[in-house]
């Protein structure tokens, strides 16, 4: 089988192709088959751009989130920073997304901010000016020793979140509790060195990050799709992917059932094994043809799961709100516990695509994992609307 327009095969797997090749500065073309959006012209007085307002990106799915939070609040003409990363697919994802924010009139600005042991005291340096004029920064992840740096050298006084995902509700309870930022799936005191060095900028950013007494004047906002029950003080706007669902589809839809890829085996919670024997089981309990493998996987265990499972393996080669919501999508979409059980319903709303979620067994975490892992990821899957839950003992008794 061919994989849908927008999407990439695992190299060394069948359909295979190679990630979108890369140049020093991407042109801003347009999407095959993505229609060019209409802008809407100022009327008089009306700014036709705000420029200041600067948002930092360092995965396609902030870019995303960042466009949805554009529309929702009819701000135009932002300045949009990218932290590029290291990782090929997701530097082939970002890059598409480019083009998307591009043709929304938004300037984009890839920084190679890891390409060198200079490189982040040059995107400081050429960021500065940047952060000292914008008014409002729109972050994708509180999280991010980057982002904390640059936040310290911020003066804008409105700060906006959006979605980096389930991470996003880790960080909300962190906040409400002032408690230190610490992605929820790393295990350890955090009392390492690089950790010692970045405590000053953390904390730094979860104060700027965290809301002024009543009539202060700083601002807080958080553009979400994910349950959460910010702490007082923060305006939280519903991320409902009006953007997407206007700009894209419906999508046609085929008969067999597709399965949503994660990377916690590469994180270290969940162990391999497991993880293959469940993917193989849903697989067959539901009738799947296709997985749709998250940008961190491992090119080793995608090609186990095309021997093991005859899965067709896809890379998408932009956040799969898209790929779904442009089609072919199944009918039916099985993922694990990930932001996808909650943004894909919401993506796909009007249509025939139904989204089941997997609950994780205890006993496919890892040693290394998390204290606070199992208790996570049930969150994630409870939580979770518009969705129907399989008991992780279903598809493992299937196979």
């Amino acid at each position: 089988m061919t994989s849908p327009e927008g999407t990439r095969a695992v190299p060394g797997t069948p359909g295979a192709e190679v990630p979108p090749p890369e140049t020093t500065d991407p042109p801003a073309r347009r999407l095959r088959g993505v229609p060019r959006q209409r802008h809407r012209t100022a009327r008089s007085g009306e700014p036709r751009t705000d420029t200041g307002t600067l948002a930092f990106v360092e995965s396609p799915v902030q870019l995303l989130n960042v466009l949805e939070w554009a529309h929702t609040a009819q701000a135009t003409g932002l300045t949009v920073v990218v932290l590029s990363p290291h990782d090929p697919m997701t530097r082939g994802q970002l890059r598409r997304m480019a083009e998307l924010a591009r043709d929304e009139g938004h300037t984009v600005r890839w920084e190679e901010a890891r390409g060198g042991p200079t490189a982040p005291m040059r995107t400081i340096g050429g960021l500065t000016p940047l952060l000292r004029r914008a008014r409002r920064v729109v972050i994708g992840d509180p999280f991010s020793r980057y982002v904390q740096l640059l936040l310290s050298l911020a003066r804008a006084r409105d700060l906006v979140v959006v979605d980096d995902g389930t991470a996003t509700m880790e960080f909300i309870s962190q906040l409400a509790r002032g408690e230190k930022l610490v992605r929820w799936h790393r295990n350890g005191s955090g009392r390492g060195a690089r950790d010692l060095i970045f405590a000053p900028f953390s904390a730094t950013a979860r104060r700027r990050l965290t809301p002024a007494p009543e009539g202060g004047r700083r601002t807080v906002g958080l553009f979400s799709s994910m349950p959460v029950e910010a702490p007082p003080g923060v305006e939280v706007t519903t991320n409902e992917f009006a953007w997407t669902r206007g700009r894209f589809g419906p999508p046609r839809l085929t008969r067999a059932a597709d399965i949503v890829g994660t990377s916690l085996v590469e994180t270290g919670v969940v162990d391999t094994e497991r993880y293959l024997a469940a993917v193989g089981s849903l697989a067959r309990t539901h009738g799947a043809t296709r997985y749709f493998a998250h940008r961190k996987e491992s090119t080793e265990k995608l090609r186990r799961l095309v021997g093991e499972t005859g899965l067709e393996i896809v890379r998408p080669d932009l956040p799969l709100e898209l790929i779904a919501r442009r089609g072919p999508i199944g009918r039916l979409i099985v993922s694990f516990p990930s932001t996808v059980v909650h943004t894909l319903p919401l993506a796909l709303r009007g249509t025939e695509v139904k989204v089941a979620v997997c609950d994780i067994d205890p006993e496919w975490l890892t040693a290394n994992a998390s204290p606070r892992a199992q208790g996570f990821l049930d969150g994630v899957t409870g939580t979770a609307r518009d969705v129907q839950r399989l008991p992780f003992t279903q598809p493992m008794a299937a196979g």
